[in-house]
């Protein structure tokens, strides 16, 4: 057993990434992390506890059957990622990926709520520094915008830590019922690293504006530790079955329409998770097991396909279906590995996305009260999936049309890291009993292999197929175009504009009135009265005094004229101007003494 924190060789791995360039760098960055998987393997019951101030402990490590999983395949999947990054030879992205995958690491293995808070926000900037590894300027608008989600996530998430210990409740990390504002605040934060509906675009914009191995880790860590969170805190509530339907289904539409392989595998992505927050939902240890299950494989899978894409990138510079196509005879190993990743995300027989994703649609349709509506969903979402992610991927990338690139395979350790994948993904679908099935949390009685089920999964992935096939030869799907989709960022967009003009019509409305009336039109007439003041009370006076004496008006106007030039020529008799000069005294006195 292992009292060591994994994180601690992830952070010291982070450092010496940053040495000068060399072969020696790159050995120790991929020991880091096969170091910490080590450490999180012998995980036992030990419990790491820092004090603070002597007021404050902060439990820094509490494993259980729930994080040790995770901690272990955050840092295969770091390693995995950190060997496809070799050509790159990035100091920055690589320390920003191994300091991101300690704060994965530590969230998982956090045994209180504000060391978890803590690991969440380092979560979230070096995810922004890996979007800003694009280095151009689409990658920089969606890094700030990807921060800025997930400080708004994560300042709701601090809101509802500190609403729930002022109300009495204990920091330890355990289920959490929504019965009061500061729980539904801790809901809401985790959700929007979730990427739920609504709050998901933050995911389809900066992900694939990341670089070619930077996206490895963004897809890798940020929603698969807030499924994490879900899974401590709010197993078993029941609008998660509704959310996780939504992300099941509605990503389908987007992925099918769009030509960016690097923004189909985003909302597939979403599509995943929205699998993995059904489980979650529907709370039976069964459904537990599956989201807990899939959120493996799927780190395997979705990582492999996002590195076939990429090595595509990194060939011919091109992401996008329009501009790729014909590339299995230059780059084969990419190709096959991509038909392995696209088998196991459509949950072929014997890959690892069937021995998973089963697990939650069969706790979906079974029990003493199955979800048959969310059962039909997820078996739509399924095939939809096989539609986008299983053959839309490897045929507009390596096979289709010839783009006329003229590329070789990509470097050796990108291979290696794309054939491990690989490898994992069919020893996973092969041999779940003796593999991922060994670090479920509850004890499991679920045999994927049956007849019925092989079945009837291979009939609904051959009737996908043949759907794909036939829509295609009929002309009705639809055509790879280079286009911007609009996802609820165009109705997001237009609100936010609304709103802005409001304000400015509104409140700087009222600030472009107030400087009119106050700054301009008063001072502007105070000015011109006092440029003359004696003058014109003297004119006004006069005309009081004579009008009471019945003066006709022209003997009026003309003594009002000639007091009015009197007094622009300072020509004052010496008693009138002591007369006003002992009024102003006196109003200054009554100012100040009355």
């Amino acid at each position: 057993m292992s009292a060591l924190h994994p994180s601690i060789f992830l952070l010291l791995g982070a450092c010496l990434a940053l040495l000068p360039r060399g072969i020696f760098r790159h050995l120790l960055v991929l020991a880091s992390p096969v170091v910490a998987m080590s450490c999180a393997w012998q995980l036992g019951e030990i419990k790491l506890i820092a004090s603070l101030g002597g007021f404050l402990d902060l439990q820094l490590m509490a494993p259980t059957v729930w994080n040790r999983p995770f901690a272990v395949i955050f840092c295969s999947v770091a390693f995995l990622g950190l060997l496809f990054a070799r050509p790159l030879d990035r100091r920055d992205e690589d320390c920003a990926a191994l300091v991101y995958a300690a704060a994965a690491v530590g969230a998982v293995l956090a045994g209180d709520l504000f060391t978890f808070y803590c690991a969440w926000e380092v979560l979230a900037l070096s995810a922004t520094v890996l979007v800003f590894g694009g280095r151009n300027g689409k990658s920089r608008r969606a890094a700030f915008r990807y921060l800025i989600y997930h400080i708004a996530g994560g300042l709701l998430l601090l809101m509802g830590i500190l609403w729930r210990l002022s109300a009495g409740y204990d920091a330890t990390i355990g289920p959490i019922s929504l019965d009061s504002p500061g729980a539904w605040l801790i809901f809401f934060g985790i959700g929007i690293n979730c990427a739920w509906p609504l709050v998901h675009t933050w995911l389809t914009d900066a992900y694939p504006e990341a670089s070619v191995s930077g996206v490895l880790f963004l897809s890798a860590f940020t929603t698969k530790t807030a499924v994490y969170a879900l899974l401590v805190f709010f197993p078993g509530v029941k609008l998660l079955i509704v959310i996780g339907t939504l992300m099941a289904a509605f990503p389908i539409f987007f992925a099918v329409i769009e030509n960016d392989l690097r923004r189909v595998l985003a909302y597939s992505l979403i599509n995943q998770v929205g699998f993995m927050v059904v489980g979650v939902g529907i709370g039976t240890e069964l459904a537990l097991n599956g989201a807990v299950c899939h959120a493996i494989t799927d780190l395997v899978f979705k990582g492999l396909l996002f590195m076939t894409v990429g090595a595509c990138l990194y060939r011919t510079g091109y992401a996008t279906a329009t501009d790729l196509g014909g590339l299995a005879k230059m780059m084969p190993v990419s190709a096959v590995c991509c038909i392995v990743g696209a088998a196991s995300i459509s949950a072929f027989p014997g890959f690892s996305g069937f021995v998973s994703k089963s697990m939650i649609t069969s706790a979906a349709g079974s029990g003493d009260h199955p979800y048959t509506f969310v059962w039909l969903v997820l078996i739509f979402a399924s095939a939809g999936v096989f539609h986008h992610a299983g053959i839309k991927i490897p045929f507009f990338a390596f096979f289709g049309h010839d783009s006329g690139h003229k590329v070789q395979e990509v470097p050796k350790t990108m291979q290696a890291a794309m054939i491990a994948s690989a490898v994992l993904c069919v020893v996973f679908g092969c041999f779940p009993d003796s593999t991922v099935y060994t670090l479920l949390p509850f004890a499991n009685e679920y045999h994927p292999y049956t007849a019925d089920h092989i079945l009837a999964q291979t009939e609904l992935l051959l009737y996908s197929a043949l759907a794909f096939t036939l829509m295609l030869l009929a002309g009705v799907y639809p055509a790879e175009i280079r286009s911007k989709n609009l996802d609820f960022d165009y109705l997001l967009g237009k609100a936010i504009g609304g709103v802005g003009y409001l304000m400015d019509q509104g409140l700087n409305g009222l600030n472009r009135l107030g400087d009119a009336v106050f700054l301009r039109w008063i001072p502007k007439r105070v000015a011109h009265f006092f440029s003359h003041a004696p003058a014109r009370v003297s004119a006004y006076l006069i005309r009081i005094f004579y009008t009471l004496r019945g003066e006709p008006e022209e003997r009026i106007q003309e003594t009002q004229q000639r007091a009015y030039h009197r007094f622009q020529k300072n020509a004052l008799p010496v008693g009138q101007s002591a007369l006003y000069a002992i009024v102003v005294l006196g109003i200054l006195a009554v100012l100040k003494y009355g």
